[in-house]
């Protein structure tokens, strides 16, 4: 910042002060405040400058150089000074955990200068899920702008670890991750209830389960005990945030074990269980070797049976009948072939 006139000012008095509140801050070539960033140079006394290091947001305003001639002279400079977004923690959401059908609110504040702007986001990817008015039609958005995310009868489905971004083109942006956990009672669905197989086959059972918070899940045959992984049965399951699936593998079904089987989940809202029967497939027997040379034989019985009545019976009927008629002894002898082999 430089003074007004060019004339040397070795026998005037040149000041620094802050405009807002007119805090000294400099007398010529003396620095009076405390501050210890500040300083002040000059060009042979005839251009003079306001030194501030290391700025700080408190430095933002405006500065005048003043200079005490008969009529005052004086020159004011800005100084706008921009910094980072910062989230403010003790004005933003934590994790949460909310009843599904409950409503949710999200909220994210930062500082810094410009003011921030806030976008939201989910950390997987996957676009926000918003409920329109009142028919519970959803929208679904990559990102949301504004402080505060909302979400009205809150399903399942919107669960998931949000990203509040705060960034104002001074860098570096800055992020939160805050959780919304939608805790409900299981549910579980069985594909198929009713299953057959043939005795030695191995049969897989599947269920379906969800529930937040997580859930202790198993298998239990015609109520009785829990089945236990080992040489007979092989239990697995597999979690996706709050779905989870089951499956039941029975190795080298036996009579024993056609019965009715449930599968089982149960969190600290409540417990849900699915049913599925199974049953023996009883395959067709195979064929016996010793009927299908009977059948055989008498295929070339008929055949050969065929031939020497053929050639009689055209003798006798070559007048009565026409040349493309079969004869009555040919019909038999089909009839008859048929009958062997059903």
């Amino acid at each position: 910042m430089r003074s007004t006139g060019r004339e040397s000012t070795s026998n005037l008095l040149v000041g620094w002060m802050k405009a807002e509140d007119q805090t000294i801050l400099s007398l010529h070539q003396r620095v009076v405040t405390h501050n210890s960033r500040i300083h002040v140079t000059h060009d042979n006394q005839r251009t003079w400058r306001l030194h501030i290091k290391q700025l700080k947001e408190s430095d933002r305003g405006c500065y005048m150089c003043q200079i005490n001639t008969n009529i005052m002279k004086k020159q004011v400079g800005c100084v706008d000074v921009h910094v980072p977004p910062d989230i403010l923690y003790d004005e933003t959401s934590a994790d949460v955990s909310i009843q599904e059908g409950e409503n949710a609110t999200l909220t994210c504040k930062a500082a810094g200068h410009p003011e921030p702007r806030i976008t939201w986001k989910r950390e997987d990817g996957e676009p926000i899920l918003l409920k329109r008015g009142r028919g519970g039609d959803m929208l679904r958005v990559d990102t949301y702008n504004g402080s505060v995310l909302q979400f009205l009868r809150l399903d399942r489905r919107q669960m998931g670890a949000f990203l509040c971004i705060a960034s104002n083109d001074v860098p570096p942006a800055v992020s939160k991750r805050i959780i919304l956990n939608v805790v409900f009672a299981p549910t579980i669905k069985v594909p198929n209830q009713l299953l057959g197989s043939p005795l030695g086959t191995d049969v897989e059972l599947k269920c379906y389960a969800e529930a937040f918070p997580n859930t202790i899940n198993y298998w239990i045959k015609n109520g009785g005990e829990m089945l236990l992984d080992g040489s007979k049965y092989q239990v697995r399951e597999n979690r996706s945030n709050y779905k989870v699936f089951m499956w039941l593998v029975i190795r080298a079904f036996s009579s024993s074990d056609i019965g009715t089987y449930n599968c089982i989940s149960t969190n600290s809202l409540g417990k849900a269980e699915g049913t599925l029967r199974l049953y023996e497939i009883k395959l067709p027997h195979p064929h016996d070797p010793a009927q299908d040379n009977q059948a055989a034989f008498l295929g070339e019985l008929a055949e050969s049976s065929r031939g020497e009545k053929s050639r009689s019976e055209l003798k006798k009927t070559s007048d009565s009948y026409p040349k493309n008629e079969p004869t009555f002894s040919l019909v038999l002898v089909l009839a008859l072939t048929s009958w062997m082999y059903s």
